[in-house]
This record gives C-alpha cells, sequence and structure tokens, in this order.
C-alpha cells in the first residue's frame, strides 16, 4: 500500500468544506484535539513536554508539506501564512501545558 501526500491535501479540504469551517479554526481546534490525544497515546500529562513536543512536530511537518505542495504566487506571504498557521495551532496547546504545570488548581487539581 502506497501513500499519496495529495491525499493529505484533500483529507484537509474535505474537513474543511464539510465542517464550514476555515483552516484557521481547524489549527486551532486540532492542536488542542491532538495534544489532548497524544497525551492519551503517550500515557502522560498535558503538562507533560512529550506531546507538546510531538504536536510541534506535526505541525512543523504539515506546514514544511504545505510549502512543498501548495505553490503560492507570492513565496514570502506563503511563508507568512505558514507562520500564522503554526502559532494558530500551538498557541492554545502551549498555554494548557504551561497551565498544567505551573498552576494545576486552575485544571481541577487540588493545591
Amino acid at each position: 500500500m502506497s501513500v499519496d501526500l495529495q491525499d493529505w491535501y484533500w483529507a484537509k479540504e474535505l474537513l474543511a468544506h464539510a465542517t464550514g469551517w476555515p483552516m484557521d479554526t481547524l489549527h486551532v481546534l486540532g492542536g488542542v484535539i491532538l495534544q489532548l490525544v497524544l497525551a492519551l497515546l503517550l500515557r502522560t500529562s498535558i503538562a507533560s513536554w512529550r506531546p507538546w513536543t510531538v504536536l510541534l512536530l506535526l505541525e512543523l511537518a504539515n506546514e514544511t508539506y504545505d510549502l512543498w505542495f501548495e505553490r503560492w504566487p507570492s513565496l514570502p506571504m506563503q511563508l507568512v501564512e505558514g507562520l500564522r498557521d503554526l502559532i494558530g495551532t500551538m498557541l492554545l496547546p502551549t498555554l494548557l501545558m504551561l497551565v498544567a504545570r505551573r498552576r494545576p488548581w486552575l485544571l481541577g487539581e487540588r493545591a
């Protein structure tokens, strides 16, 4: 079974079309959902660096894929869009990780 990298692009487009949500929204939601799923799979807390790091690597791979697969008329604009996707994906997971590490009582943990 071979993997066609174009399928990833079509899967993202299908998800955006099916939900009616813009890609920015999907990046934000996807980042948090993936952080939680990764914490479960890695059998650790979201306070751990491991789920956050794996999420970051996945997002960097996704943005690298976008740069390779999509061709915009302006490379600087494409790079800025990729940076916006990276920030949008990682902002809430970073906040959740930091809160879980430094103020776990905000997430329901007892002091």
